[in-house]
């Protein structure tokens, strides 16, 4: 990295910062991606409902992407983590973990969200290979076959009726009791749908394919995949919070159109706006974004020129 004055820099290499990444590189722009290399979805085998890459692996299309970037030479990509970012006469001073200052006009955190699974014995095992968070991304592989729905609370029954569509041989587990109203517990047994509530001893699996979900008292169902509603997670970076952008209730960065937060020129894109965005939406943001960007630079050197 150098001194000199930089028009983006960017938080995060997953697809919406890659694709932020090409639009601003092809727009002319002096660019620096900051990337962890730490996905969320490194677990993932294959990503899905993505047009022309369904059933890549996540890590081959990031892959592609860096190497396509590489022939924009205003685009420069480092491991890194952005520790510390501040806001100085509406420049942005970034400070990384490996010591390393940028200052940059703008900035879009595509850091996403960070996975805190619920502590149930085995389920790291299969989360990622039987078991999924996304039924858009892995329901049509699970189609028709026993499933453990893992869930509880208001997004119980939402969540039950969307991973209908896919398989009508559910049993739902809440590992304790049901947080959910009479009705609902109705609803279920009429479109004969076993709640669980006993507490759960163990997933088995074998090579990351779920069998049975055992339960405490000894009592086993056998599952051959799964769906879980909440996945624990968590702001992958605070920093934009401390800088003064507002969370909502779901722990998500509120923006307003384009990524665009509070801060004039500070963008936010992906799961970490909408906690769950999908490869391609995620990369629509980043275009979505880099083309508002692009549209503001161009808007103020026109204005300067009139000067």
């Amino acid at each position: 990295m150098d001194n000199d004055l930089l028009d983006v820099v960017i938080a995060g290499g997953g697809p919406g910062g890659l694709n932020a990444a090409l639009v601003l590189g092809r727009s002319l722009k002096k660019v620096i991606l900051i990337d962890e290399a730490k996905p969320r979805n490194d677990v993932t085998l294959k990503s899905h409902g993505f047009l022309t890459r369904d059933g890549i692996s996540p890590t081959v299309i990031r892959e592609i992407a860096r190497e396509q970037l590489k022939a924009y030479k205003n685009v420069t990509i480092i491991k890194d983590v952005i520790d510390d970012v501040e806001r100085n006469n509406d420049l942005f001073i970034i400070k990384t973990r490996n010591g390393q200052t940028v200052i940059s006009k703008k900035i879009i955190f595509a850091t996403g969200m960070k996975d805190h699974l619920p502590v149930i014995p085995g389920l790291q095992s299969v989360y990622g290979k039987t078991v999924f968070h996304c039924p858009y991304c892995d329901g049509w592989e699970r189609k028709n076959e026993p499933l453990a729905l893992f869930s509880n609370g208001a997004a119980l029954l939402p969540f039950v009726k969307l991973i209908f569509n896919w398989s009508k041989d559910l049993v739902v587990f809440t590992n304790g009791p049901a947080l959910i109203e009479e009705e609902e517990k109705r609803q279920l047994a009429h479109h004969q749908i076993n709640l669980i509530e006993a507490p759960i001893s163990e997933l088995q699996s074998n090579n990351g394919n779920l069998e049975k979900v055992i339960l405490q008292n000894g009592e086993f169902f056998n599952r051959t995949g799964g769906f879980i509603s909440s996945t624990g997670e968590r702001q992958s970076s605070m920093i934009p919070a401390r800088l003064g952008v507002p969370i909502n209730d779901k722990n998500e960065y509120i923006t307003s159109e384009h990524g665009q937060t509070n801060l004039k020129g500070l963008f936010i894109i992906g799961d970490a706006k909408n906690t769950f965005t999908s490869l391609i939406g995620a990369a629509s943001q980043g275009y979505e974004a880099a083309v508002k960007i692009n549209g503001d630079f161009a808007a103020e050197n026109w204005e300067d020129g009139l000067k």
